[in-house]
């Protein structure tokens, strides 16, 4: 679910299905030209498909965090503390380009790299979930 779907007075019933929220980080610069921020996005919009496509109904999607180098993620650890203060259990940072691990953002609870994926040589799909379920059953 996307955060503008939850109004206010629907999210008190809702809250207690939703305990996960989902950061998305693009780690643009600025320096792209159009078209390659375009690439970047939509690369991220398919890669966090794997998580709220088959979780929907438990999984609140918010805004993405668009620009800023891997190499300095206190905005990142920043939101994901506050999310965690509104009262999230689990926060999810998904990354399409990024080169984040968990020591990057510790205070995520989980951090799904498709670039690490894939260098690991897993398929995402496989990876997304069973990095979720793990997480939720840990």
């Amino acid at each position: 679910m996307k955060f503008s779907e939850v109004d206010e007075q629907t999210w008190p019933e809702l809250q207690p299905y939703f305990d996960t929220c989902l950061i998305p980080f693009t780690g643009l610069t600025g320096q792209e030209p159009p078209w390659e921020a375009t690439s970047a996005l939509e690369r991220l919009r398919d890669f966090m498909d794997l998580a709220e496509i088959p979780f929907k109904g438990r999984i609140v999607t918010y805004p993405a965090v668009q620009y800023g180098k891997t190499e300095d993620t206190t905005l990142l650890n920043e939101v994901c503390h506050n999310v965690k203060k509104a009262g999230f259990r689990y926060v999810v940072v998904m990354t399409a380009d990024g080169d984040l691990s968990p020591e990057d953002v510790p205070e995520s609870t989980l951090v799904l790299s498709r670039r690490r994926i894939e260098e690991e040589g897993s398929k995402a799909a496989a990876a997304v979930s069973a990095g979720i379920s793990e997480m939720w059953q840990g």
